[in-house]
């Protein structure tokens, strides 16, 4: 009992498990103290969004653990993998929450940049993290250039997934719910380009912010493996 809780300890203490929850429960945190005293409802939905970023984490954290003891048997990832790429636009999607940023007394403005700052910084982390996980699982199935073609198609998915989102306000249910009408409306800016440049760009703007985050993570986490190795 105690070294398979210690065989779990270090596996989530390897994949950020503890800094993103104590990340998160610092967002929370903060939304809960905006609630008490100041008696405002306002950002309790951000909670909700959490949960959904969270998803991705964790479908990748259970990816990789299933990898580790069946590494024969990739097939089997399948419906995970399709349930976390459904999911995954949510994390970079929480970015876009900043319109809701604005002056709401009595409630002071610096404290709702704070809140939405930590708010936004775990969406990206739960993002990056998550990616990375999974691209390692691609990359130890199908080799280094696959698992890189897959961090783009995934990049380019994900900023597609927040027009989605925010602006035609879908949901990632709704892929399951009403699949036609998601896919249609994923497909027009791709078949017809030149009657879409807003959405595509939208899309285009939020990937490029993906992967220029994941890049600066991959060379934080590059770094500390170099240094831990000296």
């Amino acid at each position: 009992m105690r070294d398979n809780l210690l065989r779990w300890h270090r596996f989530l203490t390897e994949h950020s498990f503890y800094a993103l929850a104590l990340g998160s429960a610092l967002t929370v945190g903060l939304i809960a103290a905006r609630v008490i005293h100041y008696e405002r409802l306002t950002f309790i939905f951000f909670v909700w969004n959490l949960i959904l970023a969270w998803i991705p984490y964790l479908a990748s954290l259970w990816s990789v653990s299933f990898q580790r003891r069946h590494p024969r048997a990739w097939w089997l990832l399948l419906p995970v993998g399709a349930l976390w790429l459904l999911f995954f636009p949510n994390a970079l999607y929480i970015i876009t929450d900043l319109v809701h940023l604005r002056e709401r007394p009595p409630v002071p403005i610096w404290y709702d940049i704070v809140l939405l700052a930590s708010f936004v910084l775990n969406g990206c982390w739960l993002a990056v993290v998550s990616l990375h996980q999974m691209q390692g699982v691609v990359q130890r199935v199908a080799g280094t250039l696959m698992s890189w073609l897959f961090v783009l198609v995934v990049s380019g998915l994900s900023g597609l997934g927040v027009y989605l989102g925010r602006v035609l306000r879908w949901n990632s249910w709704d892929v399951l719910l009403e699949p036609r009408a998601v896919l249609a409306d994923a497909l027009g800016p791709l078949l017809h380009p030149r009657g879409h440049v807003a959405p595509l760009g939208l899309s285009a703007m939020f990937a490029a912010v993906l992967l220029v985050c994941y890049m600066m993570y991959l060379a934080a986490y590059q770094g500390g493996r170099v240094r831990d190795d000296a």
